[in-house]
Order: C-alpha cells, then sequence, then structure tokens
C-alpha cells in the first residue's frame, strides 16, 4: 500500500448513483487518437543483472488526446523480445497502483512464464503518463510520507486537524506545480497511452495482462477499444461499480480480516514467537504496542501511523508475515525496536520513487471519479467503519484524503459491461484485502466472454506467476492458444490456495521481495514489483 514499486490498491467499491458510459472527453478524442500516426519505437539495451534481456524504448503522445497536434508528453517503455517462431505480437504488462511502474515487471512476467509461452510474446512493459521514467514524472511533495507523522486515528481535534492540513497541502501543491498537467492524468487518458503503444509497435492487436489496478486499465481498455482486444488477462480485480471513494471502504474490512489473520498465524507459532496462543489477545498486544509508539517513536521513525505502513504489506502477501512476526516479537517481549524499524525501512519507507508513485495515485484516482467534498462525510463513514475494523481504516481515510481537496474536477467511471471481446482470464484470491473478491465475481458478469479462476482460501494480492501451478496452469493455456476454463456457477475453475509460510522463513526472503530480485522466490519477487495501493 504505501511502497509504488510494490502500492497491488487503490489498492487496493460502489460508487452512489449510475455508472455512465464512456465521458464526453473520451468520447470527443477517441477519433483524434485513432487518426494520430505514431512512430516506430527505436529499442536499445538496457538489461539488468536479473532480467539481462530488457531493452528500453519511449514512444510521444498528446498531453491532450483532443488536441493530437499539441504538446506530447514521453512513455517509457521496456520489451523482452520473442524468440519463438511462432509469434503471437505484444503482451503489455501493468503492476497496478495507479503510479506502480511497469518496466521490470516485463522482465519479471518473460521469465516467470514457460518459456516456450515467453518466447512467443514481445513482453512489453510501461511507465504510465506522469510514472517513473516518462516524462513529466509527477512529484507534488517530496517526502510527504517522512516519518514521524501524525497519528492516524483523530482521537483529539488536534490530530484530526493535523492530517487535514496535511492533505489540503498535499493537493493545493500539486494543483500549484502541475495545472497544466493534472487534468490528463486518469485511467482514460491512460488507456489511450496503451493504444498509442499498440500503434507505435505495429500490432493491430494487442493482449494485456494487468495486476490490481492494471485490471481496471485492462476493462477500460477493452471499452474503448475492444476491436484492439486480442487476449486479456486480469489479476486480482478491482470493482468497477466502486472506484474509488466506496472502494477504499470495502479495502478497510478486508484488510482487517486480513490482519487478524496475521494474529491467528503468530497464535499457532507461540513457540517461535511467545505472543500467545489466543488471537484476540495478540491483536490486543499489537495494538498496545501502537499505543506505545504514538508516544515514543521506535528510533525515531516508527510511530503509531508508521507502525500500520508497516503491517499494510503484510495484508497485500503473507510472505512478509515471518519478518513482521519477528518484529513485533522483538518490540513487546525484548523492548527491541530495532527489528521493528528494519521492517517500516523495508515495507513501509517511501523513496522519491515512491512520492511520485503516491502523487500518480491521488492524481488518477481524484480524477476519475467523485468523492466527498464535504469532510463531515468522510468524517461519518471512517468513523463508522474504524467501530468494526479498525486496523486500516483511518489510515486508508488519509491516504486518500488530497481527493476532499483535489483542484480538478471529476469525470464519471466508464461503463465496462462488454460482450464484444474474446474469451477472457480472470484470476480472483477470496480473501484478498486489495481488490476484495467481489470485484472478481462483478467484472466476470460484465465481461461476457470472461473465464474466472478463483484461488479458495487464499489472501494474497497477485496471485498467478507467484508459485501456485494450478492457477499458472490456467494462464499458460490461456497465452499459449486461448484456451479458457468453462464451468459452472460463479467461478470456471477453482485452486487451492498455496501454503502459508512458516516461522523459519526468515526476512531474508522478505526483503528480497522489496527489491523485486529475480533470485527471489517466484512470489516474493512478484510481490517487490506489485504497486501497493491497488
Amino acid at each position: 500500500m504505501r511502497r509504488s514499486a510494490v502500492v497491488l490498491c487503490g489498492a487496493t467499491v460502489v460508487l452512489a448513483g449510475a455508472i455512465t458510459a464512456v465521458p464526453a472527453e473520451a468520447g470527443t478524442s477517441l477519433s483524434a487518437a485513432t487518426a494520430q500516426a505514431a512512430a516506430k519505437v527505436s529499442w536499445k539495451k538496457c538489461g539488468t543483472e536479473d532480467y539481462p534481456t530488457l531493452q528500453c524504448g519511449s514512444v510521444k503522445v498528446p498531453l491532450d488526446y483532443a488536441k493530437p497536434q499539441g504538446r506530447k508528453i514521453t512513455l517509457a517503455l521496456s520489451r523482452v523480445p520473442h524468440t519463438a517462431k511462432k509469434y503471437q505480437g505484444p503482451l503489455l504488462v501493468n503492476p497496478g497502483g495507479p503510479g506502480g511502474s511497469g518496466l521490470t515487471l516485463a522482465g519479471f512476467v518473460a521469465g516467470a512464464l514457460p518459456k516456450a509461452v515467453a518466447a512467443q510474446y514481445d513482453v512489453i512493459g510501461f511507465d504510465p503518463r506522469g510514472v517513473g521514467d516518462s516524462k513529466p514524472a509527477i512529484d507534488c511533495v517530496p517526502g510527504y510520507f517522512n516519518p514521524v507523522r501524525p497519528a492516524s486515528v483523530p482521537s483529539t481535534p488536534t490530530i484530526e486537524k493535523a492530517n487535514l492540513e496535511r492533505a489540503k497541502s498535499f493537493a493545493a501543491a500539486c494543483g500549484r506545480k502541475y495545472a497544466d498537467v493534472l487534468p490528463y492524468i486518469n485511467t482514460i487518458n491512460a488507456v489511450k497511452d496503451m493504444d498509442s503503444i499498440r500503434k507505435s509497435l505495429g500490432a493491430k492487436k494487442i493482449n494485456y495482462f494487468g495486476y490490481s489496478y492494471g485490471t481496471y486499465l485492462g476493462q477500460v481498455y477493452a471499452k474503448l477499444f475492444p476491436g484492439q482486444v486480442r487476449r486479456l488477462v486480469l489479476d486480482s480485480i478491482v470493482d468497477p461499480d466502486g472506484v474509488w471513494y466506496d472502494a477504499n471502504i470495502s479495502q478497510d474490512y478486508a484488510f482487517d480480516a486480513r490482519h487478524k489473520a496475521l494474529m491467528a498465524w503468530i497464535a499457532k507459532y507461540n513457540s517461535t514467537y511467545k505472543l500467545g496462543t489466543d488471537p484476540a489477545k495478540i491483536e490486543a498486544k499489537w495494538y498496545a504496542m501502537q499505543a506505545e509508539l504514538a508516544k515514543k517513536p521506535a528510533g525515531g521513525k516508527v510511530g503509531a501511523a508508521e507502525l500500520e505502513d508497516t503491517f499494510i504489506p503484510g495484508g497485500y502477501y503473507n510472505g512478509y508475515w515471518p519478518a513482521l512476526a519477528d518484529a513485533f516479537a522483538a518490540y513487546v517481549n525484548d523492548r527491541d525496536a530495532a527489528p521493528l524499524v528494519k521492517a517500516y525501512e523495508n515495507f513501509a519507507a517511501i523513496d522519491a520513487s515512491g512520492d511520485n508513485g503516491y502523487s500518480i495515485y491521488a492524481a488518477v484516482q481524484c480524477r476519475d471519479a467523485s468523492w466527498p467534498r464535504d469532510w463531515k462525510q468522510w468524517q461519518k463513514d471512517n468513523w463508522a467503519v474504524y467501530k468494526k475494523a479498525p486496523f486500516m481504516a483511518w489510515s486508508n481515510a488519509w491516504y486518500n484524503a488530497p481527493c476532499a481537496f483535489w483542484p480538478t474536477k471529476s469525470l464519471k467511471p466508464v461503463n465496462v459491461a462488454n460482450s464484444k471481446l474474446p474469451p477472457v482470464l480472470l484470476f480472483q484470491a477470496t480473501n484478498d484485502a486489495a481488490t476484495p473478491y467481489q470485484g472478481g465475481v462483478t467484472v466476470h458478469r460484465l465481461l461476457k466472454q470472461s473465464s474466472l479462476v478463483v484461488e479458495q482460501g487464499g489472501g494474497n494480492h497477485g496471485i498467478s506467476l507467484s508459485g501456485n501451478a494450478c492457477l499458472d496452469k490456467y494462464l499458460a493455456k490461456y497465452l499459449t492458444d486461448g484456451t479458457v476454463p468453462r464451468g459452472h456457477g460463479t467461478a470456471d475453475a477453482v485452486c487451492q490456495k498455496t501454503a502459508d509460510p512458516k516461522p523459519t522463513a526468515t526476512a531474508k526472503s522478505a526483503m528480497a521481495a522489496t527489491a523485486g530480485s529475480a533470485t527471489a522466490p517466484a512470489g516474493d519477487t512478484l510481490h517487490g514489483l506489485l504497486g501497493f495501493r491497488g
């Protein structure tokens, strides 16, 4: 959630009122976008030790698609080229966010797929407009998440005022620095950019594979450009009926349940962590730790808000649980704060790329759809959530609070219902916190030719190419020849979740995950590349 190198939010959802079809801005500019002649991409080697075959390039696109001959911006691209005689075209990949960089994800996907499958595609990564190596890159307030921040729970008027002023100042800073760009940072323009990428690659159609918020990009692309979709894979699916205010409230309940799952896992291994065998009592110790840190931050870095930042990634991926439990136990049992500070630095601390990712996250979500502009509505809704699901309620509220004061007007969400697509493959875990299960069910209903593969009991966010052979079998088959499972009822196929980690797993693999290292286990590596929040 907090690391944009990794914020699957947003992320990480139901809008009040009817969802409309394509906004006027989209409809009026599609013809202009179609008429645009795209320059071909010039590729150069940019491989790393982990991904030696990566190539890099760029493409210029209109800032405003209604004015295709006007100001241009630059999108950064990456590619792992196909090597097989049977070539199935470009496979665009996206890690989510909004705000996640997709350049390295191309190398991961190409390496994680069966070689014979990956060899048939040019795997294309891209940094969406405003992100990473694309130009201009947006960074509204550098260091916005630097510690120590005010506690999230507004238990006093002073704390609430401090957080409100932070949110207002962030929105105002974005408006001052990027007034000429912010109106064009949104999902609709991002998918138009995807079609510009298609043209620059000389492809009549694209294949697309998106995680988290990347699934929403895929849904909207398919609606606006149904004739350009060849194959479409969506993993950990955003519910289009809830972008974006209600989506975050839905997340709060799901993350609270996932946090309780971590407490139950710790209770199972009391011989290791010595925090007790009752999950409820262990959870009480966690909140007591948070209260202590609110008064005296660990290492001068980890206060109450930073503790939430540190443990939220555990809701995305259970591979982080051993390191988080180690830090929790060390603090409570031994008064040793060092592991907690280390966990914060690895899982939650935001660097310059994270500042950029958060700026894009806010810019896209605040522009995409309407948000309450009356803070009293936020108070009412989030206190109601907090009473039932306290773990992330106010942390998530403040993360999104700039949208209450955003300097641009809001668009209306796209109605993604679609009967014009070829078979589509969907993946969804039943206990996913960032994109709750209902999103997969909703999109399965809205995309008429889709098939839903469910990971039963799974709670991780981003489930294919992360170690579940059952899921990966369906993915490989689909990318090989377009075959999807066809079943009865809600799911077309069901895979059992992979086993939870053991305490003997050390923080080492989790730390490798945050770096996106290809030498780490597949699940660790993937979750080091996906964007928290969505």
